[in-house]
């Protein structure tokens, strides 16, 4: 049986480890995290994913803070459309997260970054332009673009001196939005580099509706496959969504994958940016612990676990500081569910929200726990030692059991009682 080391992600004249690890925001996937996967030679993702908070946690800046003052006078005002986020500031922290993690890179791996079209951000066409090209300034070897059919995208960058230099990929769960993305971005010329294609067990926000239970990664990478060669398209395909094992990953590239993207594994890792007591809550889930709803602002269903301090939370909404869910308009759908609750609960102190989640702040708290369909297995890949906790293991170590375990096998680490014995 052939294992992932078996097979290389050629990507335009270099060969790198067919490994991407994927980019969970709000830095949960930390640049520590990415920078691993480069050194051990595959691909990293940051996010860009609030990346004004991100910048100042990491590099003691006051993006945030400044918003919020600038905007204190709307803060108890139901109508947000006021709030915007000033561009300069937006490229300034894109591109100091980007610049320092490209800087600190090592090995022969890759660092892309992951982006989002549903973060709208009051002007999507203008902040999604402004993160693309900051990053693209700050020498990111390539984006992502992700929740979104991005059709715009490409065009936005055209211009960009790097646009035809640095990897560009899409996400996509079907043919049909495979489709429709390269009819649009035809005129141009200029073909994605890479394509993943994200099935439905996947973290955080899926592409699929509330059926997604009836859908399969294998038999949509099949349908993509055969899209492909009817085409004669010759663009790597990245598996994603659900992909557990070295030998999970190993069955696509036999199949004739490109690579896969992981991400669950790495959530309990010591470079994953979830607090410890987060991760703590993520390897001792069972499979009942896991839902999908559709709580999220931006539409798509997303699955957590059902613990999520996020679900029902009635939160004041904080676009003030954050609101990278107003879309061009100001509106966000778990500002209307608030203001719902607010007036019709007008003697409360707090109300409670349970259709929609204010996924801005409780994101940024961590309180919001996205994660991929098979979590629950999290346990079988570590130790549970004598004070009740698990043990957290390496990026390092995950990473290489997905390059060289077979017969789905799982690699323990060496126990951390007896380590430090």
């Amino acid at each position: 049986m052939k294992r992932v080391d078996d097979f290389r992600l050629r990507l335009g004249n270099k060969e790198y480890v067919p490994i991407m690890i994927g980019g969970m925001g709000v830095d949960i996937s930390t640049s520590e995290l990415a920078l691993e996967a480069a050194r051990l030679g595959g691909i990293g993702h940051i996010s860009d994913a609030m990346v004004e908070d991100v910048s100042d946690r990491k590099f003691d800046t006051s993006y945030v803070k400044d918003k919020t003052k600038t905007y204190k006078f709307n803060i108890n005002n139901m109508d947000k459309a006021v709030v915007q986020f000033d561009l300069a500031r937006l490229a300034d922290a894109t591109r100091r997260h980007v610049g320092a993690t490209m800087e600190a890179k090592r090995g022969d791996g890759l660092i892309f970054v992951n982006c989002m079209e549903k973060l709208t951000m009051n002007s999507p066409r203008e902040t999604l332009r402004t993160r693309l090209t900051a990053a693209l300034d700050a020498g990111i070897d390539g984006i992502t673009m992700s929740a979104g059919l991005h059709l715009g995208s490409f065009a936005l960058i055209a211009d960009h001196p790097r646009f035809r230099d640095a990897k560009l990929g899409i996400i996509v769960s079907s043919v049909r939005a495979l489709q429709i993305f390269l009819r649009k971005v035809a005129k141009l010329d200029r073909l994605p580099d890479f394509i993943i294609v994200e099935g439905p067990l996947a973290g955080g926000h899926l592409g699929f509706g509330m059926d997604w239970a009836e859908y399969d990664l294998h038999t949509i990478m099949d349908e993509i496959h055969a899209y492909m060669r009817a085409e004669k398209l010759e663009i790597p395909l990245i598996a994603a969504g659900g992909v557990f094992t070295g030998t999970d990953a190993a069955g696509f590239l036999e199949k004739g994958a490109a690579g896969v993207q992981v991400a669950t594994r790495f959530t309990i890792t010591h470079e994953c940016g979830l607090p410890d007591k987060v991760k703590q809550e993520y390897v001792r889930a069972t499979e009942d612990d896991i839902i999908v709803n559709g709580i999220s602002p931006t539409g798509y269903p997303m699955r957590m676990l059902k613990s999520t301090p996020a679900i029902g939370a009635g939160i004041r909404p904080g676009c003030e500081s954050y609101g990278y869910l107003l879309d061009a308009t100001g509106n966000c759908s778990y500002i209307n569910s608030y203001n719902r609750e607010v007036l019709a609960n007008p003697d409360s102190k707090t109300v409670v929200v349970m259709d929609k989640t204010c996924l801005c702040t409780h994101m940024r708290n961590f309180n919001c726990w996205t994660c991929g369909h098979y979590t629950y297995r999290l346990k079988d890949t570590t130790h549970k030692l004598a004070d009740g906790n698990y043990q957290m293991l390496s990026a390092e170590h995950v990473f290489q059991d997905y390059q060289f375990s077979v017969d789905n096998q799982i690699a323990l680490p060496v126990r951390q009682e007896i380590a430090l014995a």
